[in-house]
């Protein structure tokens, strides 16, 4: 089992035995915790073929860390084959509408990153893309924050951000970056069309040279007290209203 790596909490466990029983290699539980929630996992888990173990919660803190909120359930898994490699491989792919990326630039928040990768599945995003350095990668933390996101949407680390994104807009992807001093408004922008939004790392925001390679930046308007967001709050905002925009025009 060297090459597994683990996945902690319900709805990462429960998503991965949907969407790929077979990379699940055994589940380890609470032998403590035996309630209808685990008594549906347990379910699956037989109904899938998938090993299960009861252990004592000592073990599965040891195995979470210090900061891994397991819930009693643990699995063992072994990565399935990505589908989509780089940004070419979605853009030539048989997309059935335009291209739609979120781009987050250097976001270190494990907690964040899987809350940005919810919104993207629930908005219907093609592909999250990330620096490599600077930045939370796919850990454990993430992948259950994300509540199976993780496992749906293409995940998408780069060396280069500017170099991605010019690459992008030379595929004819329309860049729009977000910032707090922008001179235009989110809501005022067209975003129905093959579409990147770029969002920024907590409290710094986007970086300058991603701000500058950027078609166009916008601002979200706050009608509050309260002058930021935190970035997946504001991805959900941006990702809602290109997915309103998108839908009225495929409807014309």
């Amino acid at each position: 089992m060297s090459d597994a790596r683990i996945l902690f909490g319900f709805h990462a466990v429960l998503s991965r035995l949907r969407q790929h029983s077979a990379s699940v290699q055994e589940i380890l539980i609470d032998r403590d915790r035996m309630d209808a929630r685990m008594k549906d996992l347990l379910k699956m888990a037989e109904i899938s073929g998938v090993r299960t173990m009861e252990v004592e919660r000592s073990r599965l803190d040891g195995m979470a860390g210090m900061n891994g909120r397991h819930q009693g359930v643990i699995a063992r898994v072994v990565d399935t084959p990505i589908p989509y490699k780089d940004i070419h491989d979605i853009l030539e792919s048989d997309l059935t509408e335009p291209p739609f990326f979120l781009i987050l630039d250097g976001v270190e928040d494990p907690h964040n990153l899987g809350a940005c990768l919810r919104v993207a599945d629930a908005m219907g995003v093609h592909a999250v893309i990330a620096p490599k350095d600077r930045a939370v990668g796919l850990n454990a933390t993430v992948r259950k924050v994300a509540s199976g996101a993780a496992e749906t949407v293409p995940f998408i680390a780069v060396t280069n951000l500017a170099r991605t994104i010019r690459e992008l807009k030379d595929a004819g992807v329309f860049v729009v970056g977000t910032t707090m001093d922008a001179p235009s408004n989110l809501l005022n922008t067209k975003l129905d069309g093959p579409l990147a939004i770029v969002l920024g790392a907590e409290g710094d925001g986007i970086r300058r040279l991603t701000a500058e390679t950027c078609d166009t930046l916008v601002t979200i308007p706050m009608f509050g007290s309260v002058e930021s967001l935190n970035v997946s709050v504001a991805s959900g905002i941006c990702l809602y209203e290109a997915r309103r925009q998108r839908s009225l025009a495929a409807t014309k």
